[in-house]
C-alpha cells in the first residue's frame, strides 16, 4: 500500500485530512519496525497498527 493510499484510509478512520501524509509515512515506518522486531510481514503489522488506531479514533469520539 502506497502513502497516499493509506492517508485517504486514515482520513476514512477519523484521522485529520492535514495530518494524514505525515501519519502514514510514520504509520508505513513503525510498522516495519514491527515487522522486523516482531517476525511478521508488513502487511499485518500495519493491519495491527490501523486496528489500533481505529479503535483510539473511536474512543475519543465517545
Amino acid at each position: 500500500m502506497e502513502n497516499s493510499q493509506l492517508a485517504q484510509l486514515l482520513v476514512a478512520l477519523g484521522c485529520p485530512a492535514e495530518k494524514s501524509a505525515e501519519m502514514a509515512a510514520q504509520l508505513d515506518k513503525r510498522a516495519r519496525q514491527l515487522a522486523a522486531e516482531k517476525g511478521r510481514n508488513h502487511e499485518e503489522a500495519l493491519r495491527h497498527l490501523l486496528t489500533l488506531m481505529k479503535q483510539g479514533w473511536a474512543a475519543q469520539g465517545k
